[in-house]
């Protein structure tokens, strides 16, 4: 039987494994953690729940039902309320609802009618002659305003990153293809939802939010579970040596951990951030490596704050709001968490998860946990009117949280394409490479299972 081995049980490792496993394939997966899931972690104390990670995803390919049905986990999934499709943005002080319809975008006054008119004229704007941003590519075709109370919140929600860093070619590829593919953001919206239909995709702007109700970390715990006896933890991998083979022929592998434990295998996936996977990839190339300690992972702090119901007057009618840079707040935007799943809050409380920091204000999470809670504690007094102290807090740093593809970003992902094609039987699976949501993640896993198992490379 082959053997493959994935470094890192984050949910891109453990989704090639499971593949991998179904596929006929002897899996081990080594993880530096005690834990499965990487940065998908759940927290239960005392009545509360807090995702330390990611607080939902998207069902936005149908790989998700297809592992929730052979895992058996159907049935602790959890659909978002409806009133989650409801989210706002702050402008001037005050929340407004993103709208939704025609109709309440013109009556919206989270922009200005100038604003609004601006829009006729995107059908009629060429295409870019260079690679640009995401601010770039979105002022130009919609413009400025649109850019700052549109785009600039989303991107500090998606990525905690900043639209004037970001490249739509790879940050946004649906987006940046719907000009390359159609000439304009319009005319590619209703031809590229034909499209998703016949690949049975969903569009993230209607694709349905989902859980569990013992939160997020359930899923890669449920992999985890099928793959008992075939996952090490707490052992980092320090070294991957290779028997050269010539393409297409697979190379030979032996995998060595910090503990001196050694694994010959057919295959290794790395499945581990970028920074990591630069010390492992340094001796086969170099350049890759640089690259790869190149790509920028901002800090961000998740703060999360629970209330009595009696401490807001306003209802939590929605999955939260987001901030724009020209707003100068110290926050990038704060989920209602016990309004969107069941059973994040006890009786009678809420559950806020506020995010810190991100490329916007790095500089933030130098703050103490006392003063983080506090500066925290007076935005959402200002913006949502909650008095008094919190009865529950949490806070979980991650010091590189989550990678930027930055502008001039397909150059790290043509130099892993040309590392993949030189070692047959090495490939890199992780978030910085093809979209880093949830859905992203799964789908890049069984892809890579699926090339594993037919010995084909990416070119």
């Amino acid at each position: 039987m082959k053997q493959l081995i994935v470094v890192g049980a984050g949910i891109s490792g453990l989704s090639v494994a499971f593949w991998a496993e179904r596929a006929g394939w002897n899996v081990t997966v080594l993880e530096s953690a005690e834990v499965p899931g990487g940065t998908m972690r759940t927290v239960r104390e005392d009545g509360w729940l807090v995702e330390n990670g990611p607080n939902s995803a998207l069902e936005t390919t149908p790989v998700l039902w297809e592992m929730f049905r052979l895992l058996d986990i159907g049935k602790d999934h959890c659909y978002a309320d409806d009133s989650s499709n409801k989210r706002y943005v702050l402008r001037d002080g005050a929340l407004h609802p993103i709208p939704l319809s025609p109709g309440a975008f013109l009556s919206t006054s989270l922009w200005s009618p100038a604003g609004k008119l601006r829009l006729l004229k995107e059908p009629f704007i060429g295409r870019a002659e260079k690679e640009e941003t995401i601010a770039e590519f979105v002022e130009r075709r919609l413009g400025r305003e649109m850019l700052d109370y549109g785009i600039n919140p989303f991107v500090a929600g998606v990525y905690a990153g900043n639209p004037e860093q970001l490249s739509v070619r790879s940050a946004f590829p649906k987006l940046y293809a719907l000009e390359e593919k159609y000439g304009g953001l319009i005319k590619g919206m209703i031809a590229g939802a034909r499209e998703r239909r016949k690949r049975a995709e969903v569009a993230k702007d209607r694709a349905r939010m989902f859980s569990f109700v013992q939160g997020m970390q359930h899923f890669p715990e449920a992999i985890a579970g099928r793959l008992a006896g075939h996952i090490r933890f707490s052992v980092p991998v320090v070294k991957i040596d290779v028997a050269g083979a010539t393409p297409p022929e697979r190379s030979r592998f032996r995998v060595v951990g910090a503990d001196g434990a050694v694994f010959d295998a057919d295959a290794v996936v790395l499945s581990v951030p970028a920074y990591a996977a630069a010390g492992l990839v340094r001796p086969l190339s170099p350049d890759l490596a640089s690259l790869l300690l190149g790509v920028y992972y901002p800090p961000v702090a998740e703060v999360f704050l629970g209330f009595r119901r009696s401490q807001c007057a306003r209802p939590l009618d929605g999955f939260g709001y987001l901030i724009p840079a020209r707003e100068k707040r110290r926050i990038l935007g704060t989920i209602w968490s016990s309004a969107i799943f069941p059973a994040r809050a006890p009786a009678d409380h809420f559950a806020l998860t506020t995010f810190v920091g991100g490329s916007r204000q790095p500089e933030l999470m130098q703050l103490d946990d006392g003063s983080l809670r506090q500066l925290v504690l007076e935005e959402v007094h200002d913006i949502m009117g909650v008095t008094g102290a919190p009865v529950f807090s949490k806070i979980c740093r991650w010091e590189k949280a989550i990678p930027q593809y930055n502008l001039g970003y397909q150059t790290v992902l043509d130099a892993i394409g040309r590392l993949e094609m030189q070692v047959p039987g090495l490939y890199l699976c992780s978030n910085y490479r093809g979209g880093i949501a949830v859905g992203d993640c799964v789908m890049n896993g069984k892809i890579t299972a699926e090339r594993i198992a037919g010995v084909s490379p990416r070119a």
